[in-house]
């Protein structure tokens, strides 16, 4: 079962907008086992979408249409795969009505020329699943070739708004394509995220066993290189039941995580953030962040984490030389440095009254600051009080990428670094229960460079992850650079 995605804007042969729904629909194409051999992008222009959607149809027996069934003037989808069908389009009062009850439930004045979207060609079928006013189409057709030999084909259409196509690609176009594939087996995966180590280092960890395998060819391990998000180690499974690949995928995992070990923070929908706010809601630890270079981009993401008013209490973004000075109390001198972030994190314990505090200081480029090249960054940890019982870990790093790439690296690394540090923290206490005594640790990340979306690279090892006890003399401090 070949499937060919022909993606419609004239916006995206313009680079307006990343066509990032073709991916999508690729890997999930993949994932259920459906070859995709071509992806295709074509301007709001008929005769090019009809030519486009006949080539799609001569070369594959199923093609996905995205964009275009919007309610304006160029929203021709509906029109292209009608001329290739060679039928009319016909309204339908049923979805008219659907679409007038949308706009009424959300106080608002239907356009009456939102009716062009209850249009649909004949012999087609409306998508079940409608999250917004545009319904997707299911559009069978007997394609005849050269030689006048009919086939028996499909194109599918969806909106080109990324979570209303991904809703109808769920609901009813993978189990359609599956069902016409012929399909008996499931495929399903589970995707591992990792941090602290390059693309290149997990596939050394991984070598042996993905030639084990290789040998087998079932399950398979992939790699998918993923920004902010971390590193994916996806595995893929095949079986004859849901329960046989949830077990292939279960094994598979442990295997996995015996070889990565931490390195491996969440699974699937997890992200550093909310595994991180997991963590610190489980040992009742309230979190305070002071960012300078991120602009804010950390506590962003810890806040689109639901529940995460439980752990913290804010951000403070702190860009300004004299916001560190004055309203966090950082040591004046030079603020790229680790000296300066720790202090940041302690301005933040304090101002914001909470347990951790956590901070980012950096150049994000693209000219230099205070010496320093773009991407050097410098993070600290601080959980309670440094000079008792508590730990303060600082880190200098060399991020790779422009301004954005530099500054996603930060709040992932940042967000890494705590997390690495409540796992010290645990192992101290199962190893000395009731006390913490002072031990130094090197850095959690490789000393590679970033490859892809891996581990920064480390400038300075120096730093230490301190533990005090009450009643101790004279406790250590983490070193400053």
């Amino acid at each position: 079962m070949r499937t060919e995605v022909v993606a419609i804007g004239t916006e995206l042969l313009l680079g307006q907008i990343t066509d990032t729904n073709s991916s999508w629909i690729g890997e999930q194409l993949a994932l259920v086992g459906i070859d995709s051999f071509y992806q295709t992008k074509v301007g709001d222009n008929l005769e090019r979408m009809v030519e486009t959607l006949s080539i799609a149809l001569h070369r594959s027996d199923a093609v996905i249409c995205c964009g275009g069934l919007g309610p304006t003037q160029d929203d021709i989808t509906r029109e292209a795969i009608a001329q290739v069908m060679g039928v009319a389009l016909e309204g339908d009062e049923q979805m008219e009505e659907h679409i007038a009850a949308m706009f009424e439930t959300r106080g608002r004045r239907m356009p009456i020329n939102n009716l062009l979207q209850a249009q649909r060609p004949v012999g087609a079928s409306f998508i079940a699943e409608q999250p917004g006013t545009a319904p997707g189409l299911l559009c069978p057709i007997e394609w005849a070739d050269e030689s006048g030999t009919v086939t028996s084909k499909v194109i599918y259409a969806v909106p080109g708004v990324p979570w209303e196509m991904k809703e109808m690609m769920t609901g009813t176009i993978l189990p359609d394509l599956s069902k016409r594939a012929g399909f008996s087996a499931v495929i399903a995966s589970r995707t591992l995220r990792t941090w602290g180590e390059s693309e290149s280092a997990l596939a050394e960890l991984l070598h042996e066993r993905i030639l084990e395998l290789d040998s087998s060819g079932n399950p398979t391990l992939a790699f998918l290189a993923s920004g902010m998000e971390g590193l994916k180690v996806r595995i893929t499974a095949k079986g004859e039941s849901r329960e046989v690949v949830d077990t292939v995928l279960s094994a598979e995992e442990r295997v996995v995580r015996g070889l990565l070990g931490s390195l491996v923070f969440g699974v699937d929908e997890d992200t550093m953030e909310s595994v991180v706010l997991q963590m610190l809601g489980e040992r009742g630890l309230t979190l305070g962040v002071a960012e300078s270079l991120t602009g804010g981009m950390i506590g962003s993401r810890i806040c689109a984490v639901p529940g995460a008013s439980k752990v913290f209490r804010g951000s403070i973004v702190s860009y300004a030389a004299d916001v560190k000075f004055g309203l966090l109390g950082v040591a004046e001198g030079p603020v790229i440095s680790e000296s300066a972030a720790r202090g940041m994190a302690v301005g933040a314990q304090r101002v914001l009254g909470t347990d951790v505090g956590i901070a980012a200081t950096g150049v994000a480029g693209p000219e230099a600051a205070e010496g320093q090249k773009p991407g050097t960054v410098c993070v600290a940890v601080v959980i309670g009080d440094p000079e008792t019982t508590g730990s303060a870990f600082t880190q200098k790093l060399q991020l790779p990428g422009g301004r954005m790439q530099i500054r996603e690296f930060t709040v992932i690394s940042l967000l890494g670094l705590l997390r690495h540090e409540l796992l010290h923290r645990d192992l101290a206490t199962r190893e000395s229960p009731g006390r913490l005594d002072a031990a130094e640790t090197n850095s959690p990340s490789s000393a590679e460079s970033a490859e892809g979306s891996g581990a920064p690279l480390l400038l300075s090892t120096a730093t230490k992850s301190v533990w005090g006890r009450a009643g101790s003399p004279g406790p250590s401090h983490g070193a400053d650079s």
